[in-house]
């Protein structure tokens, strides 16, 4: 309903003065009419405060992008508040988002003097990452001393874009094939850098501030202080969301396979990206993003917009072989549990050609199988468990072709595997032609 209409209390004081006054008239007893003439008062009060005009409400989000965890305001605007006097709201519950009030209800009465009410505004917190739309709003006004109602209107749930929440990353850890410009990983060749190589002898073209005056002094020949050079490296993060195994509890509660993947992808790529490496990503979904390896805080808020994007499905029917599509001196970061064979092929297939990869399991260690209705559980859970031991033979190959496996743990997970990876890429190797 878009127009003001009685309220049961207008008809109920109108009826019952207009009862009480036709009865004072009959009975000839006024005390009938002292009785009832507080009805008639409000009824008079509430007809001349009637409103003149038609109020447009609408719904507005002071963010529409968020974090997990992250809160906002949805703020509701009337353009025309003459004549209103109580504002009520009443919000439909979504999935993994947390509003105060709990139950969405909210009310108040309009001030006078002008500011927010307590009934235009609610505070809305996501729990997990994704294309959240909040639940559909019905919002009513009333008029002064409660005679006239309008609505309850109806008002469209309103979109919100959450990305997955960071965890404090750091590593110091170099990485394997530094082959970009310039960046803050130490180069195997030498070049204008912090990091000390060598003392050798002076050379044309070489700067006076070199110059390591005691060896000169004692040798009797100039000698310079060499140093490495410092270059970023491309980072591919290949996430798998052709399944979500577990439970996901938002923010405060567990977190599945994909949770896990896709956060860990984040504190990978803001940290890969805050060291000046350039980060590329590659979801394996039936509707998987690619971009394409860049640099620079406008590139990490696409990165974190396509990951907050990522809908589990398996693949569908197509001819060859998963490619990752790595380039040479970057390092291939696989976030996946390993339980699709194309995933754990494809990852075996990039290792062999001597590309750094690493994977990062994503299962949760307590995860339980999703068992379909009409499935016997006893069945359901054997198959789950003859299912992991494929698995943990899928890791130990990779383990032995030279592709190490680490579950994620925060912070400090990938230190010991990236400096394993930057000695190996050190040592000579030899190639067969």
């Amino acid at each position: 309903m878009t127009g003001w209409r009685v309220t049961g209390a207008l008809r109920r004081a109108v009826a019952v003065g207009g009862l009480g006054a036709a009865l004072a008239a009959l009975l000839g007893d006024p005390v009938v009419l002292v009785l009832t003439a507080p009805f008639l008062g409000y009824a008079v009060l509430a007809l001349v405060h009637r409103p003149s005009t038609t109020p447009h409400v609408a719904s507005r989000l002071e963010h529409t992008t968020l974090h997990e965890g992250q809160g906002t305001r949805a703020v509701l605007e009337v353009d025309d508040l003459s004549g209103v006097e109580h504002v009520a709201r009443l919000g439909a519950s979504a999935p993994f988002v947390a509003t105060h009030p709990a139950d969405g209800r909210v009310g108040g009465l309009v001030p006078r003097s002008g500011g927010v009410g307590p009934a235009e505004v609610v505070e809305t917190s996501p729990r997990r990452w994704g294309r959240r739309t909040l639940g559909h709003e019905s919002v009513a006004l009333t008029s002064r001393w409660a005679g006239y109602r309008w609505g309850p209107v109806v008002q469209g749930g309103r979109e919100l874009t959450v990305l997955p929440v960071t965890a404090p990353y750091d590593s110091r850890a170099e990485a394997p094939h530094p082959v970009g410009l310039v960046g803050a990983h130490r180069s195997r060749r030498a070049g204008t850098g912090t990091e000390f190589a060598d003392i050798r002898a002076f050379h044309t073209g070489d700067r006076l501030r070199r110059i390591n005056w005691r060896v000169s002094l004692r040798t009797g020949d100039l000698h310079v202080v060499s140093t490495r050079a410092e270059e970023d490296t491309g980072v591919l993060l290949v996430v798998d969301a052709l399944a979500d195994h577990g439970r996901s509890g938002g923010l405060d509660g567990g977190a599945s396979s994909l949770d896990v993947s896709v956060r860990a992808s984040a504190a990978i790529a803001e940290h890969a990206v805050r060291r000046g490496d350039r980060v590329g990503l590659r979801v394996v979904a039936p509707s998987g993003a690619l971009v394409r390896p860049a640099s620079g805080q406008r590139h990490l808020r696409r990165l974190l917009g396509r990951l907050a994007v990522v809908r589990p499905g398996p693949l569908a029917a197509r001819e060859g072989e998963l490619t990752f599509g790595a380039v040479g001196g970057s390092v291939v970061v696989v976030v996946s549990p390993m339980l699709s064979p194309e995933i754990g092929t494809a990852t075996a297939t990039l290792a062999r050609r001597g590309v750094a990869v690493l994977v990062v399991d994503p299962l949760p260690h307590d995860v339980e199988p999703a068992v379909i209705e009409g499935t016997d559980p006893v069945v359901a859970d054997l198959a789950w468990r003859m299912r992991l031991l494929e698995r943990d033979q899928v890791l130990a190959r990779l383990a032995a072709i030279g592709c190490p496996v680490v579950p994620w743990r925060g912070p400090g997970t990938l230190d010991e595997v990236l400096r394993r990876l930057a000695r190996r890429a050190q040592l000579p190797t030899v190639r067969v032609r």
